[in-house]
């Protein structure tokens, strides 16, 4: 793993641990379509300098099907129902339990790669699926909750964006800031449209510029630097970072929302450690063969797989061009990642 790459999966995870509580104190203002709108509209404007690359704003080429699948799918799940699905939940229950309760977002990227995505998960990292999953339950009894209701509503925003953090890190030829431009201009737009269609905003207008700035940091700023992170670590490791978040949502629930920490909140927090130690523990090694390729994607030259040069650019500086690879075979400990999906042997 690259220290650049875990530190900028800690530092998106911060980022969007405060959309928590900030979304509920906005609530209370806005309809989470409305909400749901204005902060993927912040994201949109705040990653569309960087989404810029000569002069344009890319998209998949045509006849590129596989990276508009993925991208539409990015925008579907994880822009427009990931969420509504979350602001419905913070309806029901405390921003304290509902940032918890995002820990399933690290269970449900694992469990749909290893179901959909061809990742690899070994009795580490089902354990730690198993122990999230004990420490989520306890919440669900957590007094003003809304008992399963509102743990099911999440569980599903987090499914939701468990498929898309493995689209968005498989999406080659347009760059992190293009795809998430993409995903905040298109769900931003589509859902304020329901918003404003159901019910006219009503909101003052430093509530709407709070939302739109919260939407900046929380789902613009943090998720270039997750799709960053997650195309060099793999989704599900990247996930397994980016899995502090709730704590941070926790914490700052109780410091700006002054919701008080129950005994069950209190449980729930080593376990939830536990079940992200785990499946950060796991390791994977074992022959395997790459065809050759070319395509565009971030990447560096000390990872093993990319081997061409540029005059003067280090080995571990990160970018993106249209690149080949030859067909190799090889030997190593990897993770998923645009260069690691594939079906194995496990005994080997």
């Amino acid at each position: 793993m690259h220290k650049s790459s875990i530190f900028l999966a800690l530092l998106s995870a911060a980022l969007f641990g405060a959309a928590t509580p900030a979304s509920k104190f906005l609530l209370s203002e806005l309809t989470p379509f409305q909400l749901a709108g204005l902060l993927y509209l912040g994201a949109a404007i705040a990653v569309s300098p960087t989404a810029l690359k000569n002069g344009r704003l890319g998209l998949p080429q045509r006849g590129d099907y596989k990276n508009q699948f993925r991208l539409f799918g990015a925008i579907l799940f994880g822009g427009i129902l990931g969420p509504l699905a979350l602001l419905f939940g913070l309806l029901l229950a405390q921003a304290a339990s509902v940032s918890l309760w995002l820990n399933l977002e690290m269970v449900a990227t694992a469990v749909l790669g290893v179901v959909l995505f061809r990742d690899h998960m070994g009795a580490k990292g089902w354990l730690g699926v198993i122990i999230a999953l004990l420490a989520s339950f306890l919440i669900v009894w957590v007094p003003g909750n809304a008992g399963l209701k509102a743990g099911s509503i999440v569980l599903l925003a987090c499914i939701f964006w468990g498929l898309d953090n493995h689209l968005t890190a498989l999406i080659d030829g347009i760059t992190p800031g293009q795809s998430t431009f993409w995903k905040g201009i298109v769900a931003g737009s589509a859902n304020l449209a329901i918003g404003v269609t159901l019910s006219p905003i009503a909101a003052a207008t430093e509530v709407i510029a709070a939302a739109l700035i919260v939407g900046a940091l929380s789902y613009g700023a943090s998720i270039v630097l997750y799709i960053y992170s997650a195309q060099v670590l793999g989704a599900t490791r990247a996930q397994v970072l980016f899995a502090s978040a709730p704590f941070f949502g926790l914490v700052l629930s109780v410091l700006f929302l002054g919701e008080p920490i129950s005994i069950l909140h209190a449980l729930s927090i080593p376990l939830f450690v536990l079940g992200v130690a785990f499946m950060f523990m796991e390791s994977h090694s074992h022959v395997h063969k790459h065809e050759a390729i070319t395509h565009e994607h971030l990447h560096r030259h000390d990872d093993g797989h990319h081997t061409h040069h540029h005059e003067g650019l280090k080995a571990s500086v990160q970018h993106s061009h249209v690149h080949t690879h030859e067909a190799v075979t090889h030997k190593h400990p990897h993770w998923p990642d645009l260069h690691h999906r594939h079906s194995h042997d496990t005994s080997r």
